[in-house]
């Protein structure tokens, strides 16, 4: 059944669509913004154009609609068939029209939004299985997507006046919880335990007892991240490490 309001019910899983929802204007904003001979361009992720990411996130949206839809009718559907096929998949896309990818971005965030937005309650908490292998409820597919479309749309370089959408445009709310999943995701690898300290907001992420690091939140999370290591110290006011890899 088609439905014109959200008919998920928990006030998490609403608050987390709100989040999504204004990440995936964000993105488009951005993307928007670009010519369409800047999608060629180096984007500021290593080895990627600006048109690799904008495919990787209109099929990572896609992705996630089929996880979606697993959870509704119980019927496995996987993100991808194999991590090979993911990789091509996005080189593929890199290499459609700026008005095919245009289009590709477009089309799939309205198809993942719809699927959302008709999931009906009970389904919410059924379990589905990621790209990486985690068993998780399917309400965590909206934080999935939300990381997606606010980092990569820094990652496009674009936006504000050509000035390029930035780290400090993220919500709060979304920047702390991405910090909060980036330190958990090292402390389960084993990685060196590190602190974060928040020289604008006074909060501080981590553990005591490992390598502090202090700067404003929005350049914490840049590096965190991997996308920055700029206005980040350490607290002996050295230059901090390269941060461990992240997803």
């Amino acid at each position: 059944m088609t439905v014109l309001t959200d008919r998920a019910t928990d006030p998490a899983v609403l608050d987390d669509l709100r989040d999504v929802r204004l990440g995936q204007a964000f993105f488009s904003r951005a993307l928007n913004e670009l010519r369409n001979d800047e999608l060629a361009e180096p984007s500021r992720l290593a080895g990627w154009s600006r048109a690799h990411v904008a495919a990787h996130v209109g099929y990572n949206a896609r992705a996630i609609t089929r996880l979606v839809e697993w959870a509704e009718t119980g019927v496995e559907t996987p993100m991808y068939s194999s991590a090979s096929e993911r990789t091509a998949e996005i080189e593929m896309g890199a290499t459609l029209s700026p008005r095919a990818l245009r289009h590709l971005s477009d089309h799939a965030a309205v198809s993942l939004d719809v699927a959302w937005r008709d999931l009906p309650p009970d389904r919410w908490t059924a379990r589905v299985r990621t790209a990486l292998g985690r068993d998780v409820p399917v309400s965590e597919t909206v934080w999935m997507r939300t990381r997606e479309v606010w980092l990569h749309a820094v990652d496009l370089g674009a936006g504000h006046d050509r000035l390029g959408a930035r780290v400090d445009d993220i919500p709060g709310r979304v920047a702390v919880r991405l910090i909060g999943d980036v330190l958990s995701l090292w402390v389960a690898r084993g990685e060196q335990r590190v602190r974060l300290e928040c020289v604008d907001t006074e909060e501080a992420f981590g553990e005591a007892g490992g390598l502090v690091l202090c700067g404003r939140r929005a350049a914490l999370l840049a590096w965190a991240t991997g996308r920055s290591s700029a206005g980040v110290l350490t607290g002996d006011g050295a230059l901090p490490p390269t941060a461990p890899a992240w997803i």
